[in-house]
């Protein structure tokens, strides 16, 4: 060991530059807060958002229309995806976990089954809503639904 490979131990030092210890810091003076102003003082804050008096971006964008805050979605699976399950893996029931296991539904979603394409296997299908086309496609293949 010599002095060209000293060096201080992990996380004694600082990487960022102190401001305010003087001019030859290169951070002294003003404190890299510019002069006068509400900004140069102490003490001083700012709402979220503000922007130095200009109006604000949430306040210049236009708002048009409501948006209802209980509203519920679900995610559309449609008959013919339904088939192509019961094509693929012979499938006698598909409830949500099916639907969650073969990618077509996330973890919170809520499904509604809706009628295009054509079922023609007799299963079972376990979902939070249904089209009338779709309850009626699937109880004519010989089917049956479960709302949950």
């Amino acid at each position: 060991m010599n002095l060209s490979n000293l060096k201080p131990a992990a996380g004694s030092t600082k990487s960022r530059k102190r401001i305010g210890r003087g001019t030859g810091s290169g951070r002294g003076g003003t404190s890299t807060r510019g002069h006068k102003g509400a900004g140069s003082r102490s003490g001083t804050s700012t709402k979220i958002g503000f922007e130095g008096g200009q109006m604000p971006l949430q306040r210049r964008v236009p708002k048009v229309g409501f948006k209802n805050p209980n509203r519920v979605e679900y995610v559309s699976v449609n008959l013919d995806a339904l088939q192509g399950l019961v094509d693929q893996y012979s499938i006698a029931t598909i409830d949500f976990d099916t639907l969650k296991e073969h990618g077509l539904v996330s973890k919170n979603d809520l499904v509604k089954i809706l009628g295009r394409g054509e079922l023609k296997a007799k299963v079972e299908v376990k979902a939070h809503a249904f089209s009338a086309s779709a309850q009626k496609a699937i109880e004519a293949a010989g089917g049956t639904i479960v709302k949950l």
